[in-house]
């Protein structure tokens, strides 16, 4: 049986210093090649137009962009780049839920291809609040938590196309710097411009759950369901590419698991079988990792096949290596 490896480097830092840009030094050359691919759709934007998007969308976020800017020298395309405006969009395969029987959870698989993930697990201090989670494109995040109890995580809402707006990433870090509460993050996302379509699956500590659908120049709509994996709630807009990552099957099998009250813990252990976990890595849909956070307990467990690794807003930094089965 071959193996896909994974280092994940997990870190601390209230605001970014040597240990973000170490990060940065990293990951720059190969981030810069897909940012400037001329194949992606739009246009990528001056530092002007990128740190205005900022100012007008999400203010909340400028002190720390500018930081981060200035930790890297000024260097307009990694400038522009760090706004995440008009950034190119991606398409992860991923599921997500919220258990609310028993100690609540958002627990989800993060779908991808594993030479395009960042394998970096952040906890910082931006703003008031501690947020824990999963980075990506340097200080986005794929799903993370704030130490108010609020919850976020992402995944692609199957349809296709592009428009002018933020990577998701961005969104997610921003949801969890700027909301304590579900309500308060929904007016935050409302009139949000997004580069692709996506759904966001939101918990807080009042037990107030909710999934948001987000596309480009389209309505933002919002249900009550916990469970979100590649299309729009009920219907896939894009019938095939539903198909193909098995969309509609992994989303009957949460809701089956929800309408059974499953504990959170046997949910988790759900995460790491079929359908719900992936081993399509090659095909750019294998599950990289279980993210199963604990809001109220301000605990993330990551997990995989045999392997667990807990962390906490105030974990030291830390290194695990996973090797992942491929049948």
């Amino acid at each position: 049986m071959a193996h896909q490896s994974l280092s994940l480097h997990a870190f601390r830092e209230d605001v970014p210093g040597s240990r973000w840009l170490a990060l940065h030094s990293a990951t720059w050359p190969q981030y810069r090649v897909w940012y400037l691919n001329p194949n992606s759709p739009g246009s990528r934007p001056s530092v002007v137009e990128a740190e205005h998007a900022l100012h007008r969308h999400m203010p909340e976020l400028l002190p720390t962009y500018r930081r981060l800017v200035a930790l890297t020298g000024g260097d307009p395309t990694t400038a522009a780049m760090l706004s995440h405006w008009n950034m190119p969009a991606f398409a992860p395969g991923c599921s997500q839920v919220v258990v609310s029987s028993g100690a609540r959870a958002l627990i989800r698989n993060y779908d991808y291809h594993p030479a395009l993930f960042e394998q970096v697990v952040m906890s910082t201090r931006f703003t008031d609040r501690r947020v824990l989670g999963t980075s990506d494109c340097l200080w986005g995040l794929l799903d993370g938590m704030n130490d108010d109890g609020l919850a976020v995580s992402l995944t692609f809402g199957g349809a296709k196309g592009y428009g002018p707006g933020f990577g998701i990433p961005l969104v997610v870090r921003y949801l969890l710097e700027a909301a304590s509460t579900v309500p308060q993050a929904l007016e935050k996302l409302k009139g949000l411009p997004v580069s692709g379509s996506y759904n966001l699956t939101l918990t807080d500590r009042t037990g107030c759950t909710r999934t948001a659908y987000v596309a480009p120049g389209a309505v933002m709509e919002v249900r009550e369901t916990p469970v979100a994996t590649n299309h729009r709630f009920d219907q896939p807009t894009d019938p095939a590419h539903a198909a193909r990552f098995r969309s509609v099957e992994r989303k009957d099998h949460l809701v089956a698991l929800m309408h059974r009250q499953t504990p959170a813990d046997i949910v988790a252990e759900a995460f790491l079988r079929a359908p719900l976990r992936s081993a399509d890595y090659a095909g750019g849909f294998g599950t990289l990792y279980t993210a199963d956070y604990r809001p109220d307990a301000g605990e993330v467990h990551y997990r995989w096949p045999g392997t667990a690794w807990t962390r906490r807003f105030d974990s030291p930094d830390a290194e695990l290596r996973v090797d992942v089965p491929v049948p």
